[in-house]
């Protein structure tokens, strides 16, 4: 493992930063109105200056639509490569995610509840913006502490019983979440389906987008915090406790975090498969398995991933929209085929 300096941190994430700029500036050229980057440039840069009434209406349209669904894709995107690094390497497993384990479906499970909840509860605007949010988080947070104890033997979690009983606890939480659409108005049954598979389009309010991005970057720095423990768990959990890890506080910090990171992606987008698998690999053949510069290589590469399938969900069928969680699957399993055969040969 090379040894990591605040230069070549910094240098990564810049170099990263910029391709993730690029490709949002793409994304936003391209969709059912098509833009001319001169123009889109030169209407960011009135936005920035304060000049907004000088922007014509067309793109106008390009700034308060795409724009804020592009933000989404990189927020929901960090989340889910972010909470994918960290089950995997808590578990030392490179199947483990968010979706695997099972806590992609029981957020899905939390924030439909509070979606049929919400109209029969007396809720402050404030209260209710966040409400679905928090259904999600306590949803995600549930099946993870049943995965938990399901995966434990003797004191202590074993990775295969562990990935066994995320299986069966995602499947069970498949049969809720069906169970739950058959109690829906057929009206809304249509438009739940299509959240469950993945969709960007549901831009959260101004309040609830900052609730995601504090949640979000809290989430985050709470799980960089344990970097270098996770460095060490790579070894084995006897090995890290020899070497001074609290091997039950970082368990602890990284499930919590990780599950608030799930619970925030899936309450504002369903359920997006692959890229919390696959990202944190593709990230650490490039970037090695140091977690201080995988999980902010991540929480970018997740981004850049997510930001690329919303624009060809746009575009791929245009004026009609696919599924973004149809796109990542698609791409998805082919590439994760060529890793795992990869790794065999």
């Amino acid at each position: 493992m090379r040894p990591l300096t605040l230069s070549r941190l910094l240098l990564q994430c810049v170099i990263l930063g910029a391709i993730l700029f690029c490709v949002m500036v793409l994304a936003l050229k391209f969709g059912a109105v098509h833009v001319s980057l001169y123009g889109l440039g030169r209407d960011l840069l009135r936005v920035f200056l304060g000049k907004s009434t000088e922007i014509s209406s067309e793109y106008s349209l390009i700034l308060n639509i795409r724009l804020p669904r592009i933000l989404l894709g990189v927020l929901v995107g960090a989340s889910l490569s972010v909470a994918g690094t960290s089950f995997q390497a808590l578990l030392r497993n490179p199947l483990a995610d968010p979706y695997v384990l099972g806590v992609s479906n029981g957020a899905a499970v939390g924030a439909i509840l509070a979606l049929l909840l919400e109209p029969h509860l007396a809720l402050t605007p404030e209260i209710a913006s966040v409400f679905t949010p928090l259904g999600g988080f306590l949803g995600a947070a549930i099946a993870i502490t049943a995965v938990y104890f399901l995966g434990r033997r003797e004191g202590r979690i074993d990775s295969s019983t562990l990935l066994l009983g995320g299986v069966i606890t995602a499947s069970l939480l498949s049969a809720i979440i069906i169970l739950l659409l058959t109690t829906m108005p057929s009206s809304n049954v249509r438009g739940m389906a299509y959240w469950l598979m993945g969709e960007l389009s549901a831009v959260p309010s101004r309040p609830l987008g900052w609730v995601l991005r504090v949640g979000f970057l809290a989430a985050a720095a709470v799980i960089y915090t344990t970097a270098s423990d996770l460095n060490l768990l790579l070894s084995g959990e006897k090995e890290a406790m020899h070497l001074g890890v609290d091997v039950r506080r970082v368990r602890l910090i990284v499930y919590i975090a990780a599950s608030a990171l799930t619970g925030l992606a899936v309450a504002m987008s369903g359920s997006i498969g692959y890229v919390g698998l696959l990202v944190p690999h593709v990230m650490r053949m490039i970037f090695g398995s140091d977690h201080r510069i995988l999980i902010p290589a991540s929480a970018f590469g997740g981004a850049i991933v997510l930001v690329i399938a919303d624009t060809l969900a746009r575009t791929v069928a245009a004026p009609a929209e696919l599924p973004v969680g149809a796109i990542t699957a698609i791409a998805g399993a082919p590439l994760f085929i060529y890793l795992l055969r990869r790794k065999l040969a």
